[in-house]
């Protein structure tokens, strides 16, 4: 150990540690490189909204690593969004996203995306309302 410019001792290889937060690990080791989740190829929206599934079996799985299990424990209670998993758990969105695709390919989650908002009216449709309330 040598230390820094303020007399903390450090790791002689400190890039990987940070003092105050501990231990980095990088994202692509939480995915193990992946980038996209699962080859289904699925697209979790911010607000898609993530919910247990009840009936999978506990977080005993050994292929489930310690962000996994996270993301399981913050669904539990209640149903998220995307966005709100990734704040809960202090990830970015990006390693969520791939970690939720996990998760739904073992059967752990459902995910419901948003309701789309209703088609806007046809502009004809809206010029005739304006016209009809004018006179009246």
């Amino acid at each position: 150990m040598t230390e820094d410019m303020t007399g903390v001792p450090r790791a002689e290889d400190s890039r990987w540690y940070d003092h105050e937060a501990g231990p980095l690990v990088r994202p692509y080791a939480m995915t193990g490189g992946r980038t996209r989740p699962g080859p289904g190829g699925v697209r979790f929206d911010l607000i898609a909204l993530v919910t247990l599934d009840r009936v999978a079996p506990g977080t005993d799985d050994p292929a489930l690593g310690p962000e996994h299990r996270t993301l399981i424990d913050l669904c539990r209670p209640e149903t998220q969004s995307v966005a709100e998993l990734a704040a809960g758990a202090d990830l970015p969105v990006g390693v969520v996203r791939v970690l939720l695709g996990d998760l739904l390919e073992r059967g752990r989650v459902t995910v419901s995306r948003p309701v789309p908002p209703a088609p806007l009216p046809d502009e004809r449709v809206l010029r005739e309302v304006i016209e009809g309330l004018r006179a009246l």
